[in-house]
């Protein structure tokens, strides 16, 4: 791993701890100045959390029902209050297991907006699977996504990870790779009806592959269909074909009424400023790291002192659908994952983001490896991780403790 004079500070530390209860820091946060919001709150196991404030419902008999309304007043304020700071093209990503998701779900629904869902991500975060317990071996955890506005929203599902080199098996005698998609759009949805503007001819040779919007010697006219024989569209106007001709091959198919001339794109794997392919909403521990590798992160800076960090790869991950300036927030800070990541990715692309992390000043337990090593509360073990972060990746830490952080 790079030191920190490997990437020097410039200006504003990457990353601001601010020590307290988040529902009295989170109001000292100017509204809008936050891009993106990742966090990790305390899930509902059954036991105590450590936010008992005064949202909480203890009205009723059933215990479940008791503890889904305790644990859901304590987050809706704080979903309200990170609501508020959010920009209006930004969104908020939330880990939940599998006791809360259900609830969770309907209050983000309720506090952003049904209609600013973005996605509900499947994590593999323990492959082996929890062997403790009846039923299953439970292997995975969710991240619900909500736009603050879907049609401003800055985040795009879609990144360089994605892209498959195997899924492009053809090379040009200049070395390039692509793969044969149809020109056609094979969604039936789309038709001469539906898009009629789609639906032209255009004009190819199978044996020299030439395609053209006008005709030419040697070409056939073409019109799309369907393997049935239906009039179909194509996926790209006259302007475009037009533009990009040379991206279009006239191929013989065999169909269902035996060969006929069809034509087809040539998909390249590399373009300028690089391919991006939309992300699946299963992330695999192998792609993103499991709870095993987010024990090992946090026992290399300070120790195994936190039971269930998250691994920076998922907050990594994350971070590559945004803008590499982006500012992020942390509302229940946890070990830390949040701003080590932000640090790696700024480290790996130069990038300028900054992370807030807001964490309670919750007592350890007692007898803990935390502790035992003097961190007496779990603000504690955030401020040692990041203070090593900010010594071997760069960047800084500032702790802002009783006064509003500094993210202008």
């Amino acid at each position: 791993m790079p030191d920190a004079s490997t990437y020097p500070h410039r200006g504003q530390p990457w990353n601001t701890l601010h020590v307290g209860d988040n529902l009295d820091v989170l109001p000292l946060l100017p509204a809008g100045s936050v891009d993106v919001v990742y966090t990790d709150p305390p899930y509902n196991t059954g036991n105590d959390f450590a936010y008992a404030d005064r949202f909480r419902d203890a009205s009723h008999t059933d215990p479940y029902a008791g503890r889904h309304a305790a644990w859901t007043a304590m987050m809706r304020p704080r979903l309200e209050a990170v609501r508020e700071v959010l920009a209006p093209h930004g969104a908020v990503f939330v880990s939940i297991d599998d006791n809360e998701a259900a609830h969770l779900r309907l209050l983000m629904d309720e506090v952003f907006g049904e209609a600013n869902f973005l996605a509900q991500v499947v994590v593999n975060l323990n492959p082996k699977g929890r062997q403790l317990g009846r039923g299953f071996a439970t292997s995975h955890e969710y991240v619900l996504a909500y736009a603050r506005d879907l049609p401003s929203c800055v985040v795009d599902g879609s990144t360089t990870e994605a892209v498959d080199e195997a899924d492009f098996p053809l090379t040009t005698a200049d070395g390039r790779r692509f793969r044969y998609l149809p020109l056609r759009n094979t969604n039936k949805k789309f038709n001469p009806v539906s898009t009629p503007t789609l639906h032209y001819p255009l004009h190819g040779d199978p044996v020299t592959g030439r395609v053209s919007i006008t005709e030419f010697a040697g070409s056939t006219a073409l019109t799309p269909v369907f393997g049935d024989g239906r009039p179909a569209v194509w996926r790209w106007s006259r302007p475009r074909v037009e533009e990009r001709p040379d991206d279009l091959e006239c191929r013989v198919i065999r169909g269902r009424g035996g060969e006929r001339a069809d034509i087809f794109q040539r998909d390249w794997l590399h373009r300028e400023g690089g391919r991006r392919k939309k992300l699946r909403t299963i992330w695999l521990a192998e792609e993103i790291g499991s709870t095993d590798t987010a024990v090992a992160e946090l026992k290399a800076l300070v120790g195994h002192v936190f039971e269930s960090p998250k691994p920076t790869g998922l907050v990594r991950r994350i971070l590559s659908t945004l803008p590499s300036d982006v500012v992020v927030l942390d509302p229940f800070a946890g070990s830390g994952t949040t701003g080590h990541a932000v640090a790696l990715a700024n480290a790996a692309d130069g990038g300028t983001r900054r992370c807030i992390s807001i964490n309670s000043a919750e007592p350890t337990r007692e007898g803990s490896n935390a502790r035992l090593a003097g961190l007496d509360t779990v603000a504690d073990i955030t401020r040692a991780r990041l203070t090593a972060v900010a010594d071997r990746v760069g960047g800084g830490l500032e702790v802002a403790e009783g006064r509003s952080p500094d993210i202008r």
